[in-house]
């Protein structure tokens, strides 16, 4: 009896030490992501005061998490300004639009600054319109104001080699442009017209942010790029400088401390609001106390692209 007393003793000596182990493990995992927000400067979680730094780089795509991450900023009272960096050549129409649609809504209720990084073109110019300043490098590329839409013509290779494309379709501009013969006039005019009215849009919303004239922002819409000292002349950029500008700027137009600290935002779509550090330990965190993991989303496509290349 005795010999049976001392094992249930021991077995429950046992499970109290599992216990406060896998306690201690939960905790030290916590205390990792607290000890990494506070590298970066975040209070408990990151929803301390602090300026939302969003990072625009690469080119730009259709992505539903980015929009989704601009528009939280919006409800986020620990924000008290967005500063938003942008480093991209462009991309598609759509995604530019969507991004800059949604910047615009945060921008009612607190002030965005945007800092560009070496390119800042075409697409990445109608990002940073959305913005309430603009800060360029001395050598940052910015401009490309202009709409692009190409498609490759191959009907004379197809003939040399021997290949015939058939062909049916409901309408005579139907999957026109097309690869697969010369582009005929009416194809060519309908195209124009698609490429004339979102160009159209774009210098509109060059001289609706800037506050130029129609025929000025035309002018300097003519597709081709700037300098940042260049384009700070002929007003598509407020000045030259880097991110402590824009945190002087935001201190001086909107009394935002220039101690608050930079909190990254996370565009990802796994942990909105947390740096990719963080992400991953509250991931884990989450695995481990629910089993349940984080997914993400992809991005897509369209035909009509504002993006700056040495090609185009």
């Amino acid at each position: 009896m005795t010999l049976e007393a001392d094992q249930i003793v021991e077995r429950r000596r046992l499970k109290r030490s599992r216990a406060l182990w896998r306690f201690g493990a939960i905790a030290a995992l916590i205390l990792l992501v607290l000890a990494g927000s506070a590298t970066l400067g975040l209070s408990t979680f990151g929803l301390g005061a602090h300026v939302a730094r969003l990072k625009i780089t690469g080119v730009i795509l259709d992505n539903e998490n980015v929009v989704k991450a601009i528009d939280a900023l919006a409800e986020d009272d620990s924000a008290e300004a967005v500063l938003l960096y942008v480093d991209s050549p462009g991309g598609t129409v759509t995604g530019s639009e969507a991004i800059y649609q949604a910047v615009r809504r945060v921008s009612a209720k607190k002030p965005v600054v945007t800092v560009m990084g070496s390119l800042a073109a075409s697409g990445g110019y109608v990002v940073s319109l959305a913005s309430d300043h603009i800060i360029a490098g001395r050598n940052t590329i910015t401009g490309s104001i202009g709409v692009i839409m190409q498609a490759i013509e191959v009907s004379g290779l197809l003939e040399k080699i021997g290949v015939s494309v058939n062909e049916m379709k409901s309408a005579p501009l139907k999957g026109e442009p097309s690869e697969f013969h010369p582009l005929t006039a009416e194809a060519r005019k309908a195209t124009e017209v698609l490429v004339a009215d979102a160009y159209d849009w774009f210098v509109g919303l060059v001289a609706e942010r800037r506050k130029l004239t129609p025929e000025v922002a035309r002018t300097l819409g003519d597709g081709r790029v700037y300098s940042g000292k260049q384009a700070v002349q002929v007003k598509l950029v407020d000045e030259l400088g880097d991110e402590r500008t824009a945190r002087a700027w935001l201190a001086q137009q909107y009394h935002v401390s220039e101690r608050l600290p930079a909190r990254d935002v996370d565009t990802s779509g796994e942990i909105p609001g947390f740096g990719s550090t963080q992400s991953r330990a509250l991931a884990a965190l989450s695995v481990l106390l629910t089993g349940k993991a984080f997914d993400s989303k992809r991005l897509t496509l369209d035909g009509l692209v504002a993006i700056w290349h040495p090609a185009f």
